[in-house]
């Protein structure tokens, strides 16, 4: 493990951690520097950006609420949002619950319309901007769908999809997503460093600072206040510890969160493209992915990013072994880049396949 994330160290990542549970107990090793300036160590347990792990949340809600009967993975978005997305390219009359949370929709991700030119300049100016879920979907849905909603074979990840799926859990229950999250999910299984800060920028300590190289030929930007135009909503907002990160993912895969059906229903998936980013052979659930192991089988997870991280989080199917990986900065460079995210899928796979 040690020497892993050395090796992830080693391609450049100023910073980073790893805790792998499994039931003969826990193992972390850290690398790096906790910043650049006091050159302090990482800290073992520190408080991380959770990014796009927080889909996985949100989408546990939303599938508890099927298991309820309150909504149907069926039901079509314009039912549940009228008026929302309109019966202009994007059709909320065609767009199932189900095509939200696994990414089947062809919804147009509203990243793009909020940082339009990625650039350190577009950063300090915008960072402490923050939108209305209502205000993302209406950007999003201005261009024409990536392809029609439900296509077989057809797949996007778009997080305009979270935002909406966000939006639902309010109508349907009468209290915000991020209630519903601590009420369902970080209450019962005692998560007490696990939060959904919303607009509020700044991590609890300790932490590692993240940093982000906006240039090849650029400097490192300390980007660990947020750029909150796309890191306060359903999509992406929550922050806590490797610690209680591997003790949700481990309860989901064992059942502990949704009934049967709809834990089957979340493992339901269809095949992500090569070109996504993914590792190849990576199938997409609702708020899960699938990824083989190079020791036969796969594992459940999600990863998140944004300026200045990278973080992983994934579990064998039954829950047994569970880890947790951050990258505390990303280059601008794409060799290295790839370097980069190559070492941190081996460490998730060499965790995953060890016997330990």
């Amino acid at each position: 493990m040690q020497r892993d994330v050395d090796a992830l160290r080693d391609t450049g990542v100023t910073g980073a951690t790893v805790r792998l549970e499994t039931l003969s107990g826990t193992i972390t090793a850290h690398s790096g520097v906790g910043d650049l300036i006091t050159r302090r160590p990482v800290p073992a347990d520190g408080y991380l950006r959770l990014g796009s792990i927080t889909k996985t949340f949100v989408a546990t809600v939303m599938l508890q609420l099927v298991g309820e009967g309150r909504i149907f993975l069926d039901q079509r978005v314009e039912q549940l949002l009228p008026g929302v997305v309109p019966a202009t390219g994007n059709d909320g009359r065609v767009i199932t619950v189900r095509d939200l949370l696994q990414h089947t929709s062809g919804l147009p991700d509203y990243v793009h319309d909020v940082f339009p030119d990625p650039s350190a300049q577009t950063y300090f100016a915008n960072r402490w901007r923050a939108y209305r879920p209502e205000e993302l979907v209406a950007l999003a849905v201005r261009p024409e769908p990536a392809f029609p909603a439900g296509s077989d074979s057809r797949w996007a990840y778009s997080n305009t999809n979270y935002v909406l799926a966000g939006m639902i859990i309010e109508r349907i229950t009468g209290r915000t997503w991020e209630q519903q999250v601590h009420d369902r999910i970080l209450r019962p299984l005692g998560l007490q460093h696990i939060d959904t800060p919303g607009t509020r920028p700044f991590l609890p300590h300790p932490h590692t600072a993240n940093y982000q190289q906006f240039t090849a030929d650029g400097p490192m930007i300390d980007t660990t206040i947020p750029y909150r135009p796309f890191d306060s909503g359903a999509d992406g907002s929550m922050t806590g510890t490797a610690r209680d990160l591997n003790r949700f993912f481990a309860a989901l895969a064992s059942g502990q969160l949704l009934k049967a059906a709809e834990l089957a229903a979340m493992r339901d998936t269809v095949p992500v493209p090569r070109n996504s980013g993914h590792p190849e052979g990576t199938q997409g659930g609702l708020g899960l992915f699938f990824t083989p192991l190079s020791c036969g089988g796969g594992y459940l997870g999600h990863g998140g990013s944004g300026f200045g991280y990278v973080i992983r989080a994934a579990t064998t199917v039954d829950g047994r072994r569970t880890v947790t990986v951050s990258a505390h900065s990303r280059s601008a460079a794409p060799q290295i880049s790839a370097r980069q995210e190559d070492a941190l899928r081996d460490l998730v796979d060499h965790a995953l396949c060890r016997a330990i």
